[in-house]
């Protein structure tokens, strides 16, 4: 049985995907012309460590956010109940 939980982007594990949920009304004209939207599927490419940037890909498109901008976006992903990932 496959579960959804809402995190934060910078909380995904390394290659984990979901959906954007929610991104804060502040942001969203700022980020929708670098095809960052809600509804659209994303994957956590990579993270620096200590607040640092995130890099994102969506679509087929990769970019780097910085950490305070990448905070303000929910992302809902599945959690597999399986002990080793497999369905």
């Amino acid at each position: 049985m496959t579960e959804t939980s809402t995190r934060k982007l910078p909380e995904l594990k390394y290659g984990e995907e979901g959906l954007i949920k929610k991104i804060e009304r502040d942001l969203r004209n700022q980020l929708v012309g670098r095809g960052i939207r809600e509804g659209k599927k994303i994957r956590m490419d990579t993270k620096q460590p200590i607040n640092g940037p995130v890099v994102i890909t969506i679509d087929k498109s990769t970019t780097s956010l910085g950490f305070n901008l990448a905070k303000k976006i929910s992302v809902e992903v599945k959690n597999d109940d399986t002990p080793d990932g497999s369905s």
